[in-house]
């Protein structure tokens, strides 16, 4: 098989990983790549965005399968275009990937097929978004957190945890007057907070047979003891301590499948990754929010634990055979560590020298997954604000965690950063 990936990240690094041990594969392609996919596939200059450029290629190259891992391309209708030219892809199309690209159709679908999830109301101007904050806060009183929410794609971070009203309000003044997160903060989502312990549930659907894969707990916030401002993730680790099979399998009947069947009632098939955030709390699971892709960084620790060959997965979600499909997973744990550029998630610079990439990879149990590198010469430089990402594996999660830190501290750049605690909720018993 030919395979073609489309994004430049960690997670298509570890997707470009895990499909190269796939005996069914011959040649693997992606656009456009890094530094660290240049090892195992042949990158091409083409944005995700590209649509037609990336169509183009694969039928020049009679690509048998384009596995798609940013979101961007998957709103924006790639998978109706392959597939109208009779291309295999894996991915949601355009109308059912708005479960992660409008957080109020996400909201409305949960409401309608009675998924758990937080109190929200949609606002559509800021002075709309104040009048319910008004209420919120007559409710619960002034130094209540609440959760705002951009309405569109804002990169992982358009989410803010007001933890007061005047967080709140100056929230809604950033998002909707400000504008800091572009077009995605027109229209908020605003929600009650909830508390408890959050996970992360990927599966992988046909549009009928949902298949959850390993769950994950990623790390969004910049600083340890998760503080600091929302990031796309520094770190992840699997499995949950927090989240055994008896939660996977109530996530599986009480979120998941359902989401499928409601969105498949719609007239909108579902077919390739659905991934909840939930909450698990006192009274129950919640629905933080759906994503229609696989998470960055819980790629980095879920494929490594896949024992089985992914490929078939792929092939079958696009065959709508999926429930012929048993994954095999490895025993054990693993954890992923992120290692950022110096201001991130804000302003940061480019172009700094990595070092110590050859000896990291040499750590047992431990592989470097590439997010913003680029080839400068001979030398990899950084080229983005999440630069690379180490997992380790081991027979515990304490043991993940030792390997991951083991290969970081082999690696360097100018302005390099990474939390310390990465996996702490589950050391801490």
């Amino acid at each position: 098989m030919r395979i073609l990936i489309v994004g430049s990240g960690g997670r298509e690094h570890a997707l470009a990983w895990k499909i190269a041990q796939s005996p069914l594969v011959k040649k693997i392609y992606c656009a456009p790549g890094n530094a660290g996919i240049a090892g195992v596939a042949e990158c091409v200059p083409l944005r995700s965005s590209d649509i037609e450029g990336l169509l183009k290629f694969a039928e020049e190259n009679q690509i048998d399968l384009t596995v798609v891992g940013p979101e961007d391309p998957l709103i924006l209708g790639i998978v109706d275009r392959f597939e109208s030219k009779g291309l295999r892809i894996f991915g949601p199309s355009a109308d059912p990937a708005r479960i992660e690209g409008s957080k109020a159709f996400s909201k409305h679908l949960m409401q309608t097929a009675n998924i758990p999830t937080a109190d929200y109301r949609v606002c559509e101007s800021a002075i709309s978004a104040n009048a319910y904050l008004h209420e919120y806060y007559a409710l619960h009183g002034a130094d209540f957190p609440v959760v705002i929410k951009a309405d569109g794609l804002a990169a992982g971070k358009g989410v803010i945890v007001a933890q007061n009203s005047e967080e709140a309000r100056n929230a809604i003044h950033r998002m909707m007057s400000e504008r800091v997160f572009g077009d995605a903060g027109a229209q908020v989502v605003i929600e009650e907070c909830l508390f408890g312990e959050e996970a992360s549930i990927m599966a992988i659907t046909d549009g009928v047979t949902v298949l959850p894969l390993l769950p994950s707990q990623d790390h969004k916030r910049i600083g340890e003891g998760d503080t600091g401002a929302n990031t796309g993730g520094m770190g992840a680790y699997t499995p949950v301590p927090a989240c055994p099979p008896s939660i996977v399998q109530l996530a599986m009947t009480q979120i998941l499948e359902p989401a499928v069947a409601a969105i498949g009632e719609l007239g909108l098939p579902y077919q390739g990754v659905l991934y909840a955030g939930i909450m698990i709390t006192e009274s129950g699971l919640k629905t933080i929010e759906f994503n229609c892709r696989l998470g960055d960084p819980e790629t980095q620790v879920v494929l490594p634990m896949l024992q089985s060959d992914l490929v078939p997965l792929l092939i079958a979600v696009t065959d709508c055979t999926l429930d012929k499909q048993q994954p095999k997973w490895r025993s054990g744990a693993a954890t992923t560590v992120v290692a950022a550029s110096k201001g991130y998630p804000a302003h940061y610079e480019t172009g700094k020298v990595i070092t110590g990439l050859d000896s990291a990879a040499l750590q047992e149990n431990c592989v470097v997954f590439h997010a913003g590198t680029r080839f400068e010469g001979d030398e990899v430089v950084t080229d983005g604000g999440r630069v690379l990402s180490v997992t380790g594996l081991g027979a515990s999660i304490m043991d993940a965690v030792a390997n991951a830190y083991v290969g970081m501290s082999h690696l360097n750049f100018e302005g390099m950063t990474y939390r310390k605690d990465i996996a702490y909720r589950a050391l801490r018993g």
